[in-house]
């Protein structure tokens, strides 16, 4: 008999979230529209983008528009980035003033502009100020905390599982382990073994595993690989927002939805309506190129589309480019995900 991976609902500390399917967050992707697309789908936990320490204690603008969300997207979850212990304790009364449901740590960021002060992955380096700054976040704050972790700084300095053991102790109600190392970035195999000797020697901390969840297959496939708790969806959602309910359907033992080319256009579709009402035309435009390059990822026959989308000169442009394109006339595959589709931190 296989085993029922899908919990709905699914407890995270005192709170009750729909499910155990969650959506990640992702630097200069997962905006208001996005978090829009995926939770009209009902994810189990939604993170809007991730925040520094540093400037959310200032009350910046920018950082707080970040942090923007809609009644309807509860259960929400924010994510702090920064490797202040003393700040954290603040930060996190600010998320929970917010209205949010979960905070999160990031200790995935491999980007050098954020590990160079010790920030995200650099946390790695460093596994004490983990357990320094979650220690004051779950002392501020009642809502749950969380952590998402990499494997490692390297591959011979692999330590989430001793990272496991600290967040265990600091109070953490569950750690995200992405299969990757710092030094991978966002190349190669996500390895699911790590974050199965996680869950083998966890004690009371729920595992949240994340690494290459591209559709409703792997994700039956990481479950079964590290018996882990939920997963965190991150690229795996770009272009195809409906991978939650492929999710819940594969996990139930449903048949999928067959989707073609007009059930991408009406998705993309929707996601511009989305961004018109949030950016300004100029700032919407720039973000349809990169939406486009999402849906279209997949679709044989929308070469020619998403070159035009490249070169389109207004969102009505690109409007029209949607509507009239022959979505009859292309086929879709399972192509492999684009490395290059996004600029996220702390994505896959």
């Amino acid at each position: 008999m296989t085993k029922n991976y899908l919990k709905q609902p699914f407890e995270l500390g005192h709170i009750t979230l729909p499910s155990n399917i969650f959506c990640a967050p992702l630097a200069g992707c997962s905006d208001l529209p996005f978090r829009k697309m995926t939770t009209g789908f009902k994810p189990g936990l939604v993170y809007c983008e991730m925040v520094k320490m540093d400037a959310l204690v200032r009350y910046d603008a920018h950082t707080f528009r970040l942090l923007d969300y809609e009644a309807g997207m509860h259960p929400i979850g924010a994510q702090l980035c920064g490797s202040k212990p003393q700040m954290a304790g603040k930060c996190a009364k600010i998320i929970e003033s917010l209205g949010f449901d979960v905070i999160d740590l990031n200790c995935g960021c491999p980007v050098d502009k954020v590990t160079k002060d010790g920030s995200g992955s650099g946390l790695l380096k460093n596994p004490k100020i983990i357990g320094d700054i979650l220690s004051e976040m779950v002392a501020a704050v009642k809502i749950p905390v969380t952590v998402k972790v990499r494997a490692g700084w390297d591959h011979n300095s692999i330590n989430a599982y001793e990272i496991t053991k600290i967040a265990e102790s600091a109070g953490a109600k569950a750690i995200c382990i992405h299969g990757r190392t710092r030094s991978q970035g966002y190349t190669g195999p996500a390895n699911w073994d790590y974050i199965k000797e996680c869950k083998a020697h966890a004690k009371t901390i729920k595992i949240i595993a994340n690494g290459d969840i591209f559709d409703a297959a792997s994700a039956l496939k990481i479950f079964s690989h590290t018996d882990c708790d939920a997963i965190l969806i991150a690229r795996g959602a770009f272009g195809q927002p409906w991978i939650i309910e492929d999710i819940y359907n594969t996990l139930s033992g449903k048949p999928l939805k067959e989707r073609g080319g007009l059930d991408y256009r009406d998705s993309l579709l929707e996601h511009l309506a989305e961004v018109i009402l949030y950016q300004t035309e100029r700032k919407a435009l720039l973000d349809m190129r990169r939406i486009g390059c999402w849906y279209l990822k997949n679709i044989h026959g929308a070469k020619k589309l998403r070159e035009m989308l490249n070169r389109s000169k207004s969102i009505l442009e690109v409007r029209d480019l949607i509507v009239n394109y022959p979505w009859h006339e292309v086929s879709i595959s399972a192509a492999p995900p684009l490395e290059e589709a996004c600029t996220a931190c702390d994505s896959i």
